[in-house]
């Protein structure tokens, strides 16, 4: 950590753990051996790592998970507010549609709880709008692959569709329609650098996209290190983190009407010159960090 308040403070370490229960609890285990002051996790399961989790607060550790949240009562759970950007990208879609249309919904990954509260919400939103219809579901599991594929695959049997929520990166429905040789319709996807590039330069593209952006690990090395400075913790241990998304047509919200969204501008929002792999927006607001600096370049 060498930039902001930060600044020389953390002696950060990193472990790549195969995305696994087991794999994870031996990396706990094996972390919590180490003794260090916090550890901060993106969790495979909500539920399974529950008991590593509270050997490591026994420990004194203080534990912040993030992204991927655990539930064991002692850890600090930092996250997207998923409920407010999928409530957006559904108004965002209905408003796009006019109230009416057939749409494909991405259920994302199978068992990820992220992805359960999204597909929840969005349906939540469409309930409202009696005139869109949902025809057909598809697995895009959080990859380009597979979304184009089972967006194919539905555009098969639904041809006239109006609008795609993918959970994953857009570009993988937006290629779908292009090679079934179909219109572009409204897409609601992930804030991806490379998605918003496509946005941005496919003639009649609208999306929506929203944020989980990287700095959600900085947020939750600040949390553990406020924790540890302070001794002061969080009356409630749920932390929710509201990030603006990007789209290409600026609609107010309804279901937070203090939420924002930016305009997908090349060059000011989204790069063609970086990694389109790159989630946006890359920088909190307690410390600047460049594009190209969360990049690597």
């Amino acid at each position: 950590v060498n930039k902001g308040p930060l600044k020389g403070r953390v002696d950060l370490k990193i472990e790549n753990a195969e995305n696994t229960v087991q794999a994870q609890i031996n990396s706990l285990n094996n972390i919590i051996r180490q003794k260090p002051d916090a550890i901060l996790i993106d969790a495979s399961s909500a539920e399974a790592l529950n008991p590593t989790i509270k050997k490591a607060c026994d420990a004194g550790i203080v534990v912040v998970s993030f992204d991927q949240t655990v539930s064991a009562e002692c850890a600090y759970k930092l996250h997207s507010d998923f409920d407010i950007m999928a409530n957006n990208q559904a108004e965002w879609m209905a408003s796009m549609l006019g109230g009416k249309g057939k749409v494909f919904m991405d259920r994302g990954l199978a068992g990820a709880p992220i992805s359960e509260q999204f597909e929840k919400n969005f349906g939540a939103v469409l309930k409202k709008y009696p005139g869109i219809e949902i025809v057909g579901y598809f697995n895009g599991n959080y990859a380009a692959g597979p979304e184009q594929e089972g967006v194919a695959s539905l555009l098969a049997a639904h041809p006239e569709v109006d609008g795609i929520f993918s959970q994953g990166y857009g570009t993988g429905a937006i290629k779908a329609l292009q090679n079934a040789d179909r219109p572009m319709v409204p897409v609601v996807a992930a804030a991806f650098n490379g998605t918003g590039v496509t946005c941005a330069e496919t003639k009649g593209a609208k999306c929506w996209l929203g944020a989980n952006p990287p700095s959600l690990s900085a947020e939750a090395i600040k949390l553990a290190v406020d924790i540890l400075d302070t001794g002061k913790k969080p009356a409630d241990t749920t932390v929710l983190f509201n990030s603006p998304g990007l789209t290409t047509d600026m609609v107010a919200a309804k279901y937070a009407p203090n939420s924002s969204a930016v305009k997908i501008e090349l060059g000011k929002t989204v790069f063609p010159d970086l990694a389109p792999g790159l989630s946006l927006p890359v920088s909190p607001s307690w410390v600047e960090i460049t594009p190209k600096e969360a990049s690597g370049s």
